[in-house]
């Protein structure tokens, strides 16, 4: 059974996205909130420690992990963050992990495999200048790396784009030729990582990988089939509240409720509220919509409009809501047992902090397991 240690763990999505065939052996989350769901699903044994990662050493660490998930903070890399990067206090916490990274190598302790998990803004943060650093510290610490961008759309019927850079000992043998490829692909390797990779120095390119999984199935469930009939812990707007929502809308947006109208159908939509600017150039807020059967990307709730609302058209009529805390969970793969915080904002924070669970499963499916499973091949042979 691979071990692993998952830092930045918060409920542990990457944990469940593992599955029961790997040993969680380490993890770590500062969050105090987030550590009581983390321990409340994952009962015995309690390898979580709840610590800022700065305060760690390889003390804490037990064993060897054949695996090291680290989904640092993203607020300074995100588009929509304050720009500080790797800089920034809360995105800035990868290098205090990666001084995790640096002392189990030198105790003979490295981990075959590190898998970083981020926004993909993170290619464009500071010029790319902080993706490059990150590529950098790969090759320094002995590993072959490569980037993919996988959408959560792919899987749960949620637009969620998420960078991963998987970093591979360069004495573990790629012996699957599906893991890799000679070229870049067009489903895993969009032009914003392209850009980034052409940026990178001469010894950076000599040790990427392009990492190639499979495919995904086409994916069958719709934003619909995760709505609740009767959500828990959110209430219906008023028909005010309504009517207020969909004077919010541009003539664009107002016309796709009026055809959803038209359909005769009973359709499920999303709206996010965002500023734009008007006709004469003024800042106001607009609420956009979609009915593509697919959620936006959830975020955390720092504010109102960072939270999404559901807007159910069937004829005539149209009702809208915010989006329950059991609907952003599915919406992020995870299972119905899996128990939520009880308040709204703390269970919405969890969920829109996450990584979606299917998205890690099909990494691991596809590449961490084939890389291990050929390592254990491989060190028999040798033996």
């Amino acid at each position: 059974m691979p071990k692993f240690y998952e830092f930045f763990a918060g409920a542990g999505m990457a944990r469940t996205g593992l599955g029961e065939a790997w040993q969680c052996i380490f993890a770590n989350e500062w969050d105090v909130k987030k550590s009581a769901i983390y321990r409340n699903h994952w009962k015995a044994p309690d390898v979580l420690k709840v610590s800022d990662v700065e305060t760690l050493t390889t003390q804490d660490l037990p064993g060897v992990a054949d695996l090291v998930w680290a989904s640092f903070p993203c607020q300074d890399l995100s588009l929509a963050g304050a720009g500080g990067g790797l800089k920034g206090d809360r995105s800035g916490t990868f290098w205090p992990f990666w001084r995790l990274m640096q002392s189990l190598i030198e105790e003979d302790r490295a981990p075959k495999l590190i898998i970083l998990e981020n926004v993909c803004g993170t290619l464009t943060s500071h010029e790319g200048k902080d993706f490059a650093a990150i590529c950098e510290t790969f090759v320094e610490a002995g590993y072959f790396f490569g980037a993919l961008i996988m959408d959560a759309v792919h899987f749960v019927p949620q637009s969620r784009p998420r960078l991963f850079v998987i970093g591979v000992r360069d004495d573990i043998a790629l012996t699957s030729q599906n893991i890799t490829t000679d070229t870049p692909s067009l489903l895993w390797h969009p032009r914003s990582l392209l850009n980034a990779f052409d940026n990178l120095s001469v010894r950076a390119k000599d040790k990427w990988l392009w990492w190639n999984p499979a495919a995904p199935e086409l994916r069958t469930s719709t934003f619909a089939d995760v709505i609740e009939d009767n959500p828990g812990g959110v209430e219906w707007h008023t028909a005010a509240e309504t009517a207020k929502l969909l004077e919010m809308m541009s003539p664009l947006n107002r016309e796709k409720v009026n055809q959803a109208q038209i359909s005769g159908h009973r359709i499920v939509g999303a709206v996010y509220k965002r500023t734009r600017r008007d006709e004469v150039g003024r800042r106001i807020q607009r609420a956009e919509i979609r009915f593509d059967d697919i959620a936006g990307c959830l975020r955390t709730p720092a504010g109102g409009s960072s939270r999404q609302v559901i807007v159910i058209v069937d004829g005539e009529s149209v009702r809208s809501r915010l989006i329950s805390p059991r609907e952003t969970a599915r919406l992020m793969g995870l299972p119905d047992n899996y128990e939520l915080p009880t308040k709204y904002n703390e269970a919405y924070h969890l969920t829109g902090d996450g990584v979606a669970v299917p998205v890690v499963r099909h990494l691991a499916q596809h590449i961490f397991e084939p890389l291990l499973i050929g390592c254990r091949q491989h060190s028999r042979i040798a033996a």
